[in-house]
C-alpha cells in the first residue's frame, strides 16, 4: 500500500488561470508581444512574430495555408477565441476533433488548436502517418494537471488494496485527462467518458462493479451520479495528498463513487448568486450549464449540459429567448454572435477565458505553419505505442456504448 503524503501543490496552469480575466465585454485581438506581457508561462518564439499585427498574421497564415494546402487540417475547439478559430477546418469538441481528424487519412499534418490532452487523444486516433502539432506547447489544462500519473497510479494501488475483495473498482477518466490515465482505465477494465456520455458509461461501469473511481473532474462525476439517484453519502472524494486520499477503508468501502480532488478552473467560477442576478435581471431568463460546475450551481440553473448540448440547445431556441450560460467565454460570445435574435450572454460578469487555451494566438499557428513550409515540424505530440493501445481500448469500450 502507498503510504506516502506530501504537502499539496497547487498545478501552475490553475494559478495562472485569472491572468486573462478582464472587466470589459470584449476581448481584442492583440499583438503576441502585447499579450506577452501577462504574466504567465509562454513558449519561446522566434522574435519575428512578436510584434505582426493582426492583419499581417492573417495575411500570412492564409498564403502558408494555400500553400500547404490538403497536407494540413486545422482544429479548432470551441473554447478558442475567434482570431484563432476561423482559420479552422472543423470545430468542436476534444473527443469530436480528434475522430474528425482520423477520418482525414490525406492530411498528413493535424494542427490542434486546442490543449496538450486534446492533441494527445488526436495522436491516439489517428493513423501513424498523421503528425499531430499543438502551436503553443504551453498550452495544457489545469483539471488534467490535477491528475497526474504518479499520484494516480498510487491512488488506484490504495483502491486495489483496501477493496480487491469487496466487490472492487472500476476507474473511469473524464476525457479532459492525460493520455497515460486512459491507458490505466483500458488496462484495468475501465472506459473514458465525455460530458455527453457520462451517463451511459457510469451506468456500464456500475454493472462492471460495486464502486467507480471517477477522475479527474470531481464536480461532472457528482453531477452524474446524482442524476443516477445516487446519494451524497455513497461518495467519497480522494485528496491525492493525503493516505487513502483522506479516506478511512471503511468509507472506501461504503462509497459508490470515488471522486478525484480535480475541477475545471473555468467552470468552477459560476456561482448561485451569479444565477439569482441572472434572474433578477431577467425574471424569463433561461440558465444553462455546463456540468463541470459545481453540484449548487447545476441545481440552482434550469439546465445542464455539454458544450455539444449548450450549442444546440441555444441555436435552436426560438427568437426573443433569453439565456445566461456558464460555460467558457469565447464560446458564449461565438453563440451571442450567431444568435443575434435571441440574449446571450456568460453568467459571471467578469470575462475569464480558458487561460490555456488562449495560449494559442495566431503568431503561433503561423509559427508553425511556416515551419511546415521550411521542412520543420515543431511542437509535434506524441504518445508511446503501448500507451497507445491500452488508451485505445478504454476509448473503444466508450464508443461501443453509444
Amino acid at each position: 500500500m502507498a503510504t506516502r503524503t506530501r504537502p499539496a501543490t497547487i498545478p501552475i496552469t490553475e494559478i495562472e488561470h485569472a491572468a486573462f480575466c478582464k472587466t470589459e465585454d470584449e476581448l481584442p485581438a492583440k499583438s503576441l508581444a502585447e499579450e506577452l506581457a501577462v504574466n504567465v508561462r509562454w513558449q519561446n518564439i522566434s522574435p519575428e512574430y512578436l510584434h505582426l499585427a493582426p492583419e499581417e498574421l492573417d495575411e500570412r497564415i492564409h498564403d502558408a495555408r494555400r500553400q500547404l494546402g490538403s497536407a494540413v487540417t486545422v482544429l479548432g475547439h470551441h473554447y478558442q477565441r475567434e482570431e484563432v478559430i476561423k482559420y479552422a477546418d472543423f470545430q468542436g469538441d476534444s473527443f469530436l476533433l480528434s475522430q474528425e481528424a482520423a477520418n482525414l487519412p490525406h492530411a498528413e499534418y493535424i494542427l490542434f488548436c486546442g490543449v496538450h490532452f486534446m492533441a494527445e487523444t488526436a495522436c491516439i486516433l489517428c493513423a501513424p502517418h498523421q503528425k499531430v502539432i499543438l502551436p503553443n506547447i504551453t498550452a495544457g489544462c489545469s483539471m488534467a494537471d490535477m491528475a497526474p500519473m504518479e499520484d494516480v497510479e498510487d491512488g488506484w494501488q490504495d483502491l486495489q488494496d483496501i477493496l480487491g475483495d469487496h466487490g472492487g473498482i472500476v476507474p473511469v477518466t473524464y476525457m479532459n485527462s492525460i493520455a497515460g490515465i486512459k491507458a490505466l482505465c483500458g488496462r484495468n477494465d475501465g472506459a473514458v467518458c465525455t460530458s455527453s456520455n457520462a451517463t451511459a458509461v457510469l451506468e456500464w461501469g456500475f454493472q462492471q462493479g460495486e464502486r467507480i473511481l471517477f477522475l479527474p473532474d470531481q464536480h461532472l462525476g457528482r453531477n452524474t451520479a446524482l442524476k443516477l439517484g445516487i446519494p451524497l453519502d455513497k461518495m467519497v472524494v480522494w485528496n491525492p495528498f493525503k493516505r487513502l486520499g483522506g479516506n478511512t477503508p471503511e468509507q472506501l468501502r461504503d462509497a459508490k463513487m470515488v471522486l478525484w480532488q480535480g475541477h475545471c478552473s473555468v467552470h468552477t467560477r459560476f456561482t448561485v448568486k451569479q444565477i439569482q442576478a441572472a434572474r433578477e435581471r431577467f425574471p424569463d431568463v433561461n440558465v444553462l450549464v455546463h456540468p463541470e460546475c459545481t453540484m449548487e450551481t447545476v441545481q440552482a440553473a434550469d439546465m445542464n449540459g455539454s458544450t455539444e448540448f449548450i450549442r444546440k440547445t441555444i441555436n435552436e431556441a426560438p427568437a426573443g429567448s433569453k439565456w445566461a450560460v456558464g460555460t467558457e467565454i469565447s464560446l458564449v460570445n461565438r453563440l451571442a454572435i450567431n444568435n443575434p435574435d435571441k440574449t446571450v450572454f456568460c453568467l459571471d460578469p467578469v470575462i475569464c477565458p480558458c487561460s490555456t487555451m488562449y495560449r494559442i494566438h495566431p503568431a503561433y499557428v503561423l509559427w508553425v505553419l511556416e515551419g511546415l513550409l521550411a521542412g520543420q515540424v515543431i511542437n509535434q505530440i506524441t504518445v508511446p505505442e503501448q500507451i497507445q493501445r491500452d488508451a485505445q481500448v478504454a476509448l473503444d469500450r466508450m464508443l461501443a456504448l453509444r
